[in-house]
C-alpha cells in the first residue's frame, strides 16, 4: 500500500458546460482524502539528548548555584509571605508598590552590606572550627574508639574478677548482717500526746 502525501494532491475543478456556451462554471469541492491516505507530519529523527552545559564562567543569565543541596531554601522570602493586605481596608496602589519596592531593596542591600562585613570572618571561623573538628576526629576520637575496642574486653575480664573476688562477698556479708537487725516500737516509746481541748 502506497502512502500519498497531501502535497501531491491537487484540487481540479470540473467543468461540465462548454466554454462556448458561456454557462456558469461551478467548482466542485473535493472532500479530504481518507485517513489512511492522509499524510502525517514528519517527525524528526530522535537525536541523543545531551546534558545541559553549564558555562565555565558565571554570567547574569547563568548564575552559579550557591546552594546546590537546598540547605537554606527556607530563607527564600517573598513579599507575599511578609506583607499582605486584605481586600476591604487597603492602601492606594502607589503606596503598596513603593512599600514592596522598599522592602525588597532594603532586604537585598542590608544583606549585601552585612555579608560584606561578616562573610569573610565567619567563613574563616567556620573553616577553623571544621578543621579543628576534623583533626580531633581523625587523631583523637577514632583512635580512642578503636583502642577501646581492643582493651575493653581485657578490662571487662579484670572488672568481673574484681567484682567476684572483692565486691560481691563484701556486699553479701553486709546484706546478711543487716538482715538480722529488727526494730520494734511500742506505745511506751512514743511521747504522750496532749489533747488540744485541755490545753
Amino acid at each position: 500500500m502506497i502512502m500519498v502525501s497531501d502535497d501531491c494532491l491537487v484540487a481540479c475543478p470540473i467543468d461540465d458546460g462548454d466554454d462556448d456556451d458561456g454557462g456558469d462554471k461551478e467548482q466542485i469541492n473535493i472532500p479530504p482524502p481518507p485517513p489512511e491516505f492522509a499524510s502525517k507530519q514528519s517527525t524528526p529523527s530522535p537525536t541523543p539528548s545531551s546534558p545541559p552545559t553549564v558555562p565555565a564562567t558565571p554570567t547574569s543569565l547563568h548564575p552559579v548555584n550557591r546552594d546546590p543541596y537546598g540547605i537554606n531554601s527556607h530563607l527564600k522570602v517573598e513579599v507575599s509571605k511578609v506583607l499582605t493586605e486584605p481586600l476591604t481596608p487597603h492602601s492606594s496602589d502607589r503606596v503598596w508598590l513603593y512599600s514592596v519596592a522598599g522592602f525588597e531593596t532594603v532586604r537585598i542591600w542590608t544583606y549585601r552590606c552585612l555579608s560584606l562585613l561578616f562573610a569573610v570572618p565567619f567563613a574563616l571561623l567556620a573553616g577553623i572550627f571544621l578543621a579543628l573538628l576534623a583533626c580531633l576526629h581523625v587523631w583523637c576520637v577514632v583512635p580512642f574508639i578503636e583502642l577501646s575496642k581492643t582493651f575493653l574486653p581485657c578490662l571487662r575480664s579484670l572488672w568481673i574478677c574484681a567484682v567476684n573476688i572483692f565486691i560481691s562477698p563484701f556486699c553479701i556479708s553486709l546484706a546478711l548482717c543487716c538482715s538480722q537487725i529488727a526494730i520494734l516500737l511500742s506505745k511506751k516509746d512514743w511521747p504522750p500526746v496532749r489533747d488540744k481541748e485541755h490545753v
